[in-house]
């Protein structure tokens, strides 16, 4: 899920798509979203080392008495931190994507547009490089927040 995020990220900020490179008007003059989409793909990195079998790193302990060691522990600590990598590459997916929609080449449906019009009550359209840790961090806090109510859905 987080590499298809990923995927969709670099796609948008790719000067495809009719969309200016890195989402921003003057993309020689600013970064825009080049960093978040760099940072996306470490954390994408980042869970397929996580993704490698805990027991792989067994090694026998107590004078030899035990030999395979249960790496249950290890294992559950690596996802947790997969899942929380996870969500935040969605954050970045969501920041991006509702840059994107901001130069107006297009709608999405109606639900989505009523997310994105909560998501801009929090995080303001980037116009100028700026740091954006904060945004990240906001983005990430919005989708843990976020209520949905099954009835919009269909």
């Amino acid at each position: 899920l987080g590499n298809i995020s990923e995927r969709r990220t670099y796609q948008l900020v790719s000067g495809h798509r009719h969309l200016p490179p890195f989402l921003v008007a003057n993309p020689g003059l600013n970064s825009g979203f080049m960093i978040p989409q760099y940072t996306a793909a470490s954390i994408v990195s980042q869970n397929k080392q996580y993704a490698t079998p805990a027991s792989v790193d067994s090694i026998e302990s107590s004078n030899g008495q035990e030999d395979h060691v249960s790496m249950g522990a290890n294992a559950a600590t690596k996802c947790k931190k997969v899942v929380d990598n996870l969500q935040n590459i969605l954050a970045i997916e969501l920041y991006t994507a509702s840059q994107a929609l901001s130069f107006g080449n297009g709608k999405t449906a109606p639900f989505l547009e009523s997310i994105i019009g909560l998501f801009r009550q929090k995080i303001p359209i980037v116009k100028e490089d700026r740091v954006m840790h904060y945004d990240i961090v906001k983005a990430s806090e919005f989708i843990t927040s976020l209520e949905i109510d099954v009835k919009e859905l269909f």
